[in-house]
């Protein structure tokens, strides 16, 4: 019965946009569905599933469908979004949402909320007249939250903060401590001053312990069709995701090879 309804609330989430939600092809892996099947293909079961920059709970509503048994933690800072994440929380029982910013360190910090909502950040944008209306709202940190409602890892981090990714992680060295998998909206080019770009992220993480594992929502810009950001999914260097350094087994060289000198026989 939650299955259906959390289908259900993904359905009319997308239909707001005039999107249809379709059976993606087997091991399709352009967007989060494929990305978290296959690390559940792999053994890994988060404990607690983190949600930072939640907006109206599509993330955790997708995620639900794969991990049904993980608690869910969602970090949103726009009241707005309040009554999509009620219907999320009253369908997934063991989710629970605060509204605040993740950041560095505890307090109150100025949002810029746009008029968009999705578009809203900490940060001001390089075009001009696009910064929408400054809110003060509060702060926390993830690794303040997690002690705070007693949740435990392995944790699964989701993070969509406009900008803010490095603030959020700042704040959650203990948490990343005990995270095996970190999803982060990353961008190519410096679209808020001051914000990370895709090189500031990988270095970032890669203090942290962590290194690039998947690649996908690619997001081209109107401007000139340039890629303009991705999500890219970061793992620990020594995890499980990351025990095996050869490119096939035995049986799938076989099928490749004879694969390409059938293809090298066409030419």
């Amino acid at each position: 019965m939650v299955l259906q309804i959390l289908k259900l609330l993904i359905k009319k989430f997308f239909n707001i946009f005039g999107l249809e939600v379709r059976r993606g092809a087997k091991n399709r892996r352009c967007c989060w569905l494929g990305a978290l099947q296959q690390i559940k293909n792999l053994g890994f079961s988060p404990a607690t599933i983190i949600d930072v920059g939640a907006a109206v709970g599509s993330f955790t509503l997708q995620c639900c469908n794969i991990f049904p048994h993980s608690k869910y933690l969602l970090v949103e800072p726009l009241y707005e979004n309040r009554e999509y994440l009620d219907k999320v929380t009253k369908a997934i029982p063991n989710a629970e949402y605060i509204l605040a910013v993740a950041a560095a360190e505890p307090g109150k910090v100025t949002l810029n909320v746009h008029s968009d909502l999705f578009g809203s950040s900490l940060y001001f944008e390089k075009e001009v007249n696009l910064n929408g209306v400054p809110r003060n709202v509060p702060a926390v940190t993830l690794d303040g939250l997690c002690k705070e409602r007693g949740v435990s890892g392995p944790y699964l981090i989701k993070v969509d903060v406009q900008g803010a990714e490095l603030d959020v992680l700042s704040g959650a060295r203990r948490t990343l401590n005990k995270a095996e998998y970190v999803i982060l909206e990353v961008s190519l080019f410096q679209f808020v001053k001051g914000g990370p770009q895709l090189y500031d992220v990988v270095k970032f993480m890669n203090s942290q312990g962590f290194v690039i594992y998947d690649i996908f929502g690619l997001n081209y810009r109107p401007l000139d069709d340039a890629l303009a950001q991705v999500e890219m999914a970061f793992v620990k260097e020594n995890s499980q995701f990351r025990k095996y350094h050869i490119y096939t087994n035995k049986k799938q060289r076989e099928e490749l090879t004879k694969r390409m000198l059938l293809l090298r026989g066409r030419h």
